[in-house]
């Protein structure tokens, strides 16, 4: 075994652990496949063991790769942290905020609420570039997936900054035109009997509205999909009635909610970003204009209750 191995080699290996293929992998980690699949090979040279087997479902681990994962897990997220303290110390001496920021947020909040914020960040901030990841799965802070994150749920990992900026509320809509063309539902049983939009695969959220309003759940829905804005899209269109943020309900044509004395749920609103990061002048600056965004975005419902 070679007594020093390039840690580029351990980094691609726990990229195809994560994406589950070399082309996944290569897209994560902005590499080639080629190059993807002569890391892991050099890796397997170097220590000896096959690391992955193939299988129609993409590269299978080996018991010796699951016993690597914990530790190249833990090298990574070392590599991550001398990253963030290094572009901390760099910024500390300049006041300009300037350099790269990704972000991580749900689709809905990516096309809604963050681009006015950001047109407001790059006008005050030229030298700042932002990376906006729009996606529904808790990417991770501790591994460097992104440096700010806004989540619908409770942050569990440790060494996070966390501040709740508020609860969302939510409720059932249509669009004016399909209440002109189905009329207003009365009831739940009443409502059982429209065309429902919602998730096309299991969801916390779901189970904990399935338990609340009487067993509703995926056979329900006339409408199927996973992404949050396509079906504010199809609830705007007047295709059906779903879920949707009070406080987006009023933009554009106004929609109309359905059995609001009945049906409401809220989901907690957070903005996380590492700890290791709290010095750095361009992760406050953004954390800041983020958490008052949302702020408002959250006050909004208020306002349109």
């Amino acid at each position: 075994m070679a007594k020093s191995i390039d840690w580029t080699l351990y980094r691609t290996f726990l990229g195809v652990l994560r994406e589950g293929s070399l082309s996944g992998a290569a897209r994560a980690l902005d590499i080639a496949q080629p190059t993807a699949g002569r890391h892991v090979a050099a890796l397997e040279r170097s220590l000896g063991v096959a690391l992955f087997t193939r299988s129609p479902t993409g590269l299978q681990p080996t018991p010796a790769a699951r016993a690597l994962q914990p530790l190249v897990k833990a090298m990574a997220d070392t590599a991550a942290s001398l990253e963030r303290a290094a572009s901390a110390q760099a910024e500390g001496g300049d006041e300009a905020v300037r350099g790269v920021l990704r972000i991580t947020t749900s689709d809905v909040i990516g096309y809604e609420v963050l681009p006015a914020v950001f047109a407001r960040l790059r006008e005050r901030y030229p030298a700042l570039v932002l990376e906006l990841a729009l996606t529904d799965r808790v990417e991770d802070l501790l591994h460097g997936e992104a440096d700010i994150a806004v989540r619908l749920v409770r942050p569990g990992q440790e060494r996070l900054i966390a501040r709740h900026v508020g609860n969302l509320e939510l409720g059932m809509y249509a669009s004016r035109d399909y209440i002109e063309r189905h009329g207003m539902p009365t009831d739940i049983p009443d409502l059982m009997g429209r065309t429902l939009i919602g998730y096309d695969k299991e969801r916390p959220f779901l189970r904990d509205a399935s338990q609340r309003f009487g067993g509703v759940g995926r056979r329900d829905f006339a409408i199927r999909c996973d992404s949050n804005y396509a079906q504010l899209a199809m609830i705007r269109a007047g295709a059906g009635i779903g879920v949707c943020q009070v406080s987006l309900a009023g933009r554009g044509e106004a929609l109309i909610r359905v059995l609001p004395d009945t049906l409401s749920m809220s989901l907690e609103a957070w903005l996380t970003m590492h700890e290791d990061l709290r010095n750095s002048p361009r992760c406050r600056v953004v954390f800041d204009a983020l958490a008052l965004a949302l702020a408002e975005h959250v006050a909004a419902a208020s306002v349109r209750a």
